[in-house]
C-alpha cells in the first residue's frame, strides 16, 4: 500500500515566469492585499511561501504599496498600481501612484532622527533589492521600481515528512 509514496523532494515548474498587474485603493488595506496577492502569484509561478526570493518580495512590496498610499494618494482617492515580472533571471517588481512630483528621499541619509516611526524605507529597498529606481511616465504618475536578482536553482526546503522517512529507513533492520 505504501509503495506508491515516493522519497523523492517535491518538484516545482522552473519556468517561473510571467506578468501580473493589479490595482489598489490607495488606504493601508490597499497596501496590505497587494503584498498578499504578491505572495500569492509568486506561489502561482512556482516559488514556494518560505522562500527568501518570495520573503524579500513580500518586504519590498508591503514597502512600496503603503509609500504609495501614505505619499501617492491624492485627494479624489485615485489607486496605485502592482506590476511584477519574471524571468530566469530577474523579478522586477513596479509600483505606481498618481503623485509624479511626490519623490522618494534620497538614500544614504544617516542623519535620520533614529527613533522616528517612518524613514527608513528607500533604505531598506536599497537594501534588499539589487537595483531600484524611479520613472516618470506622464505627468500625472510616477513609478518606484526595484528588482530582485532569481536563483533559478532555489530549492524547497527539505520537510519534516522527508526527514522523518530518512530517519524510519535507517531503523529498520537490514
Amino acid at each position: 500500500m505504501n509503495s506508491r509514496i515516493s522519497n523523492q523532494p517535491a518538484t516545482f515548474s522552473r519556468t517561473r515566469t510571467g506578468r501580473f498587474s493589479a490595482s489598489f485603493s490607495s488606504t493601508a488595506r490597499g497596501a496590505r492585499l497587494a503584498r498578499l496577492l504578491a505572495v500569492e502569484q509568486l506561489a502561482a509561478w512556482g516559488w514556494p511561501y518560505d522562500t527568501e526570493l518570495t520573503q524579500d518580495t513580500a518586504l519590498l512590496v508591503a514597502e512600496l504599496a503603503a509609500n504609495a498610499a501614505l505619499h501617492g494618494a491624492t485627494e479624489g482617492g485615485r489607486c496605485f498600481r502592482l506590476r511584477m515580472e519574471a524571468n530566469e533571471t530577474r523579478l522586477r517588481i513596479e509600483v505606481t501612484d498618481a503623485q509624479p512630483t511626490s519623490y522618494p528621499p534620497c538614500t544614504g541619509n544617516t542623519e535620520s532622527n533614529e527613533t522616528a516611526e517612518s524613514g527608513r524605507g528607500i533604505q531598506l529597498i536599497e537594501a534588499v533589492a539589487t537595483q531600484w529606481g524611479v520613472a516618470n511616465n506622464c505627468p500625472y504618475s510616477k513609478t518606484i521600481w526595484c528588482e530582485l536578482s532569481v536563483d533559478v536553482a532555489e530549492s524547497p526546503p527539505a520537510s519534516g515528512c522527508q526527514e522523518s522517512r530518512a530517519v524510519q529507513e535507517d531503523r529498520q533492520p537490514h
